[in-house]
């Protein structure tokens, strides 16, 4: 933007620019990781200590989780078959120790200088970067995510992330790296493309509710029941319906508004009516509002109401799979001193 006007700077290809794939592109990405995730460390470049292959990870790196994740890189605008390639790599060092992860950080600290380079440093590294991890017996993550950095993706490459994220819960990020050139620099724009950083979150929340819907199908009767923790104590193991009742009970009787609660649940699981209503003055206009039969009233909380703003929320009392899930995605919201936790326990359950 000049003088008030705009000017397109002049998009090139790093095929163009004599930008080599491994000399300037993955080094220029290794020492300065953080343009694909701020959450990042390297730990390893050319990573290729496979029985049966010479081929080697770009960049390995692990994030704050203990997770490991594989970075490849490509400089052509397609991205050849690079998530093949990744996907390869994943299932190969997702056996890998946090001893085997240590002394492949400190190779690597050593091969880029790094004065401090032992075992017990790269170690202590590591512990001081990961959150929450045991100090005595760190374990790393089996799950390993996957970015795909290239000048553009194919339709086929997009297609194959795209469907193994919605439908096999995989985490592979695609990342464009876009070079311009102006007045004699080089530019690089760096855009995540897949999934987009706005909807990542939401991403998140439908992958675990999708979880949820397998585990219910492909199990036996959930016995499950759940301890809910709030400032006033702890609660008796409750049935799933119960639990719910009391979460969310608790939650308004602390300050969060029936709103705020139902922005995260579902408009099928919480319902409001205008003023402040108790009942059989709240079951017909429940029903009317909402087009509820009489006859399916008993699905809902109609006896424990929640008033506030003007409006008298109703809670469902159908839950069963989505119990944990939403109790979680519940604590999120909640004041300090929330929490809950599950119990097994043998027989049949009201829920």
């Amino acid at each position: 933007m000049t003088d008030g006007s705009l000017k397109a700077v002049a998009q090139t290809t790093f095929a163009t620019e004599h930008i080599l794939e491994r000399t300037h592109l993955q080094a220029a990405v290794r020492d300065h990781v953080a343009v694909l995730g701020d959450d990042l460390v390297v730990v390893a470049e050319e990573f290729g200590e496979f029985e049966d292959t010479h081929r080697g990870i770009d960049l390995l790196c692990v994030d704050r989780s203990a997770r490991l994740i594989v970075v490849e890189l490509k400089r052509t605008d397609d991205g050849g078959h690079m998530e093949l390639q990744a996907l390869r790599y994943a299932a190969m060092v997702s056996v890998l120790t946090f001893d085997e992860l240590v002394s492949t950080y400190s190779r690597h600290l050593k091969q880029v200088g790094d004065e401090e380079h032992d075992n017990d440093s790269a170690r202590a590294r590591l512990i001081a970067w990961l959150d929450d991890i045991d100090e005595d017996e760190p374990v790393i993550s089996r799950e390993v995510g996957i970015i795909l950095a290239a000048g553009n993706f194919s339709q086929e490459i997009t297609t194959t992330v795209l469907w193994l994220n919605e439908f096999y819960g995989a985490d592979i990020r695609c990342v464009r790296l876009s070079p311009y050139r102006h007045e004699g620099r080089l530019l690089l724009d760096v855009q995540q493309v897949i999934p987009l950083p706005e909807a990542e979150e939401l991403m998140v929340r439908l992958k675990r509710r999708e979880s949820a819907v397998r585990k219910g199908k492909a199990g036996t009767k959930d016995y499950t029941k759940f301890v809910i923790i709030s400032p006033d104590g702890a609660s008796e193991p409750l049935a799933k319906r119960r639990a719910m009742e009391a979460m969310v009970g608790a939650l308004h009787a602390h300050g969060v508004p029936g709103s705020a609660l139902a922005k995260i649940l579902p408009s099928a699981k919480m319902r409001a009516v205008p003023g402040e209503l108790q009942g059989d003055e709240l079951a017909a206009a429940f029903s009317s509002v909402h087009g509820v039969p009489e006859g399916s009233l008993r699905r809902w909380y109609i006896e424990m109401p929640l008033h506030d703003g003007g409006q008298t929320w109703v809670l469902s009392n159908q839950w069963g799979v989505y119990t944990e899930l939403f109790l979680t995605e519940l604590i999120e919201v909640a004041p300090e001193g929330f929490s809950f936790k599950a119990v097994t326990v043998g027989g049949a359950l009201d829920d």
